[in-house]
């Protein structure tokens, strides 16, 4: 990886972090345009500046994000985050040896873009408003729609909590809060196992220069994650999820006829 390589990675995940699109997919392609998929030092790159743009979620909702009076917020982050750690442990293998194959992640892609088109008229019946209205139960299951995006990536983690918000009767709106706050453990907690797991395996990847790469792509991330969270939340109210649902359809078909044909 580069300098050049690293900027690239770094704006295409704040841009997609948020939006119902995939970064990890948009990532991964990405990688394999520059022929650096299958570089250890690029994976931990692409896990890492994630989390860097996670944490604009932090900064945009600080008060009610670090408001430890609600003690029951953050049980119900702990009890929506428990299905992603178990099921990620559990097939970790899998989904290592998934995020090495670009063919899947964009048919991924394509079927989650065919759902996304449906979505809006699937969940009508919006009752809860307030984040004080999910119940344990109700946030477990949202974690559990979490776990899809663990297992296939390219599905879109924000999507599928999303989506899952939905189907437990969230607004729109109240999905997509609830889905960013949970984004932030899950990502502290994978970044942390990837930092480990390098620095037990590889150590030398975590060099002056490796670091500067993930200090730097991190930075950029978290910049202009800021600036697309704020959109994302605007014309998800206004439009819902349709136009991302066509957009992953034709980005998936494109990247399926570059692959089989060899020219990527």
């Amino acid at each position: 990886m580069n300098t050049f390589q690293a900027i690239v990675l770094a704006i295409i995940e704040g841009i997609t972090e948020f939006l119902p699109v995939s970064s990890t997919g948009h990532m991964v392609i990405a990688s394999a345009f520059f022929n650096i998929g299958d570089d250890s030092f690029t994976k931990l790159f692409e896990v890492v500046v994630q989390f860097g743009a996670i944490l604009s979620v932090v900064v945009l909702y600080w008060k009610k994000f670090m408001d430890f009076k609600r003690v029951s917020f953050y049980f119900k982050l702990f009890v929506a985050i428990l299905p992603a750690l178990a099921f990620g442990a559990l097939f970790k293998k899998h989904i290592e040896a998934v995020l090495e194959k670009p063919l899947f992640i964009s048919i991924v892609l394509f079927a989650g873009g065919v759902i996304l088109l449906f979505v809006d008229k699937w969940f009508t019946d919006k009752a809860i408003e307030k984040e004080e209205e999910i119940t344990y139960k109700k946030a477990f299951f949202i974690g559990m729609y979490q776990v899809l995006a663990v297992l296939f990536p390219g599905l879109s983690r924000s999507a599928a909590t999303i989506i899952g918000g939905m189907q437990q009767k969230l607004t729109r709106s109240l999905a997509a809060d609830f889905s960013f706050f949970l984004a932030v453990p899950t990502m502290a907690a994978a970044t942390l196992k990837s930092l480990y797991d390098i620095w037990k395996e590889e150590p030398a990847v975590l060099n002056t220069q490796g670091i500067n790469f993930l200090l730097l792509g991190s930075s950029i991330a978290f910049v202009v994650a800021l600036l697309a969270i704020k959109f994302f939340i605007r014309f998800l109210q206004q439009n819902g999820f349709r136009i991302f649902g066509w957009y992953r359809i034709v980005l998936g078909a494109v990247l399926i006829l570059l692959i089989l044909t060899n020219k990527l």
